[in-house]
């Protein structure tokens, strides 16, 4: 039977505040993409075509805009609206109804990840086991699901953000079930934090003795909560870039692995990869440094802006302080008027901010 897909792109991103008050958090864009978008491609190589993205009633409509019919990916999209965030295995309650009787990949929207999930499908399409999980050994595991594995690997026990973890190994927000799962949802009661967990509901497998195989991800992972996440998987991103100037180049130095999109325009500047500028986006007598993504239609003016992300449209300009480490949102003004100090600034502004030094 064939595979369905089944992408969560609900929550209310409370982490990533101020940028989450006006987009979906699946939305942010990572080296010029919305978060959102590298799920579907990820599900897209591995032979998913019909996919389901439940959304949440706040920012579902920005959802639908963006992903639209799925038809420029090829794909079916079926809409999903979950009414409150009560959680990963309340979501996926919510949409047995397109799910049906099909086994399917769960993927979480604001996650992402090097080397696909291609080998994940086809393992499962072999051997058939009940789940497989992806997992990742994490610095603090109490943030997270956490897996307990015995010597021979297999899952023995599960826990949702435990306060003593077992074990450094965190569930990765990517799952692949058989339908066996949906009759364990289906029993499962509101954890402590009022949530249905998909760790309760996992172990509900492991418990009746079903076969659960565990994986550990493939290069790296990135759970975009919060925004030095978000510059993080920006970094990891840009790092596979392969160079490609389609844009107008004016006295202009661009070094390394950059895509410059057609009708951005550089002038007068050096823009040092690994980096990426959108279309329609201009740089003026500035330096755009390693490891930072310039949106579409985004101007960067007499500046100096390092590892950081400036959304569409976002404008910067004469500024006496080297921009780092920052996110702007969309439509954000920041203006140095040429003041002649120097310092770093490091700022994350929501869309349409304004700010004058």
């Amino acid at each position: 039977m064939e595979l369905k897909g089944l992408i969560l792109s609900g929550g209310k991103g409370t982490r990533l505040r101020p940028l989450t008050y006006t987009r979906a958090k699946q939305l942010i864009p990572i080296a010029g993409k919305p978060n959102l978008f590298y799920a579907l491609e990820d599900l897209l190589e591995a032979g998913i075509r019909d996919i389901g993205v439940v959304l949440s009633p706040e920012t579902g409509d920005e959802v639908r805009a963006a992903l639209g019919d799925g038809s420029r990916w090829g794909v079916r999209l079926t809409y999903i609206v979950q009414e409150a965030p009560l959680g990963i295995a309340h979501a996926v309650k919510t949409a047995q109804g397109f799910l049906s009787d099909s086994p399917f990949v769960l993927y979480l929207g604001d996650n992402l990840l090097s080397g696909g999930i291609k080998h994940l499908v086809e393992e499962y399409r072999q051997t058939r086991p009940e789940a497989i999980v992806l997992l990742t050994p994490v610095e603090d595991p109490r943030a997270f699901g956490v897996v307990v594995l015995d010597g021979a690997g297999k899952v023995v026990r599960l826990l949702e953000k435990p306060k003593d973890p077992p074990s450094n190994l965190a569930l990765v927000g990517v799952y692949l079930f058989s339908p066996a799962i949906h009759s364990i949802i289906n029993r499962l009661k509101p954890s402590g934090r009022g949530e249905y967990e998909i760790t309760e509901a996992i172990q509900g497998l492991v418990d009746e003795g079903k076969r659960v195989v565990a994986h550990q991800v493939r290069g790296w992972w990135k759970d975009t909560g919060k925004p030095e996440d978000l510059l993080d998987a920006n970094r990891l991103a840009l790092s596979s870039l392969t160079r490609r100037v389609e844009g107008e180049l004016a006295d202009s130095q661009v070094v390394g692995e950059v895509v410059v999109e057609p009708g951005a325009r550089i002038v007068r500047s050096t823009v040092r990869g690994p980096a990426y500028v959108g279309a329609g986006a201009h740089i003026e007598d500035s330096f755009v440094g390693p490891y930072t993504a310039i949106g579409k239609d985004a101007k960067v003016i007499a500046s100096e802006v390092e590892y950081s992300i400036l959304m569409d449209e976002a404008q910067v300009y004469r500024l006496p302080y080297r921009l780092d480490s920052s996110v702007l949102g969309q439509g954000v003004v920041v203006d140095g008027q040429g003041n002649a100090r120097r310092h770093t600034l490091q700022l994350v502004l929501g869309d349409r901010s304004r700010v004058r030094l």
